[in-house]
């Protein structure tokens, strides 16, 4: 287990090991200001600046040498991210710049921060709770809209808000029962188990974590191969959704010989797309490699889309889960009534084929499509999945008439799931696999 020190000074690049216009180096602990007064060309504005402040002067080194010249984002105690005293400085983004600055922080008696530490900090002095600690992680990694705009929502606090209120039901609940317990022997109306809320609990707990596997998506995305006969259109359609010429377009018969990927957004989900060799008997043996290909990535898709060309109605498979045939060249001729068709060279249908792309993927998932609070972290899932099947085993106690010193074990174990989910009660290990995931700088 990594342990971290909390009463020194730390430092790190926060921005990018890379050449850039500017960059951004962090520094968090408890007299950062007066130290690094020492090394700066306006000690006195330095040591004296107010919270929020930006302070313009140049860093250098024991013999007075100029480093460069940096503007200093001051937070004094009790604000900014970590809660204690802290700078941000903003230099060029040299590499030989940046090396000499952390040198000479290093030289100072700094410590280089581990990957998190900074983060780590910030929930250590309630600034965050591990809900929102999870959520800067995946906020930086977003590779969508939509997992941004829900990894803020985390951030700002959604998540820690649920979790609170479902707490404060369930100790409700347990405060019956342990009035019951505590005064058995005293004359007390009859004891009537809130059992009405204990199943609204175990529901609310239940629609929470199945939000899991939708967070799940727009974090990690899916694949989507398009497969097909030859000539079915699929480089045309696969150009037409990246609105780019990445995929060979030609009459000819076989031109796609080997799968091509790519990135994209359908409806706030990353996509991988790929573009296949056209489905065929082939005695040319690259080509045949490259159907082999294609039935590989069938089989490991997420979803596959499988086009038929509307003007010579060849092979059509029946569609499944996994399987979503669509009618291509629609322009040119009538596909069957009542089936998914579009044009890939005008691209009408191409919206609707969207929209069903990502209904396909998200299919089985009990949430509306503006659900604000959507879970990504396996750990989340765990812990309230945890907690509901702890009510429900006190939800049964409690209908087998089973005495309510053991039900009140039950209830205790969901209420302590719920505290490590925020982090009031949190194993030393998990605190290690949540922040050694992020990178130096967070």
């Amino acid at each position: 287990m990594r342990e971290y020190v909390t009463d020194d000074i730390i430092y790190a690049l926060a921005t990018p090991w890379a050449q850039s216009a500017l960059a951004v180096i962090r520094v968090s602990g408890e007299g950062c200001k007066a130290l690094l007064a020492t090394r700066f060309s306006r000690p006195k504005a330095l040591k004296e600046a107010g919270n929020a402040t930006l302070v313009h002067g140049y860093l250098q080194d024991e013999s007075g040498k100029k480093l460069d010249e940096v503007v200093a984002a001051v937070y004094t105690e009790g604000h900014g991210y970590t809660l204690e005293e802290a700078i941000e400085f903003s230099c060029h983004g040299s590499l030989a710049v940046i090396k000499e600055i952390l040198a000479l922080f290093s030289r100072l008696g700094m410590r280089s921060a581990e990957g998190g530490e900074f983060t780590f900090r910030a929930f250590l002095h309630g600034r965050l709770d591990l809900t929102q600690a999870e959520a800067v992680q995946e906020l930086v990694v977003s590779q969508s809209e939509r997992s941004r705009a829900l990894a803020l929502g985390r951030l700002e606090g959604s998540l820690k808000e649920r979790i609170s209120s479902l707490k404060q039901q369930l100790m409700q609940v347990m405060a019956a029962v342990e009035v019951q317990l505590d005064y058995a022997e005293d004359e007390l109306d009859a004891f009537v188990f809130p059992r009405a809320q204990l199943v609204d609990l175990i529901d609310q707990l239940h629609h929470l974590s199945e939000t899991y596997q939708v967070g799940k998506l727009y974090k990690s995305g899916a694949r989507i191969v398009l497969a097909g006969s030859t000539n079915a259109g699929k480089s045309s359609l696969f150009n037409l959704l990246l609105k780019q010429e990445r995929s060979i377009v030609s009459p000819v018969k076989g031109t796609t010989r080997d799968y091509i990927e790519a990135d994209l957004s359908i409806e706030g989900i990353p996509i991988r797309l790929y573009d296949t060799a056209g489905l065929r008997e082939s005695s040319d043996s690259i080509e045949s490699e490259g159907i082999k290909r294609t039935e590989r990535l069938i089989g490991q898709a997420d979803l596959v889309v499988f086009l038929v060309d509307s003007t010579m109605m060849g092979h059509v498979p029946e569609e499944d889960e996994r399987t979503l045939v669509v009618y291509n060249k629609s322009d040119l001729a009538k596909p069957p009534k009542g089936k998914l068709a579009i044009s890939a060279q005008s691209g009408e249908g191409v919206d609707r084929l969207l929209h069903e792309i990502s209904t396909r993927l998200t299919s089985g998932f009990s949430i509306s499509g503006d659900e604000l609070l959507i879970i990504e972290s396996e750990r989340q899932y765990q812990l309230l999945d945890a907690s509901k099947v702890a009510l429900e085993r006190a939800l049964n106690l409690v209908d087998d008439d089973i005495p309510l010193d053991i039900t009140a074990v039950e209830l205790g174990e969901a209420l302590d799931n719920l505290g490590q989910l925020t982090g009031e009660v949190t194993p030393s290990d998990i605190l290690e696999t949540i922040f050694s995931g992020f990178c130096v700088g967070k």
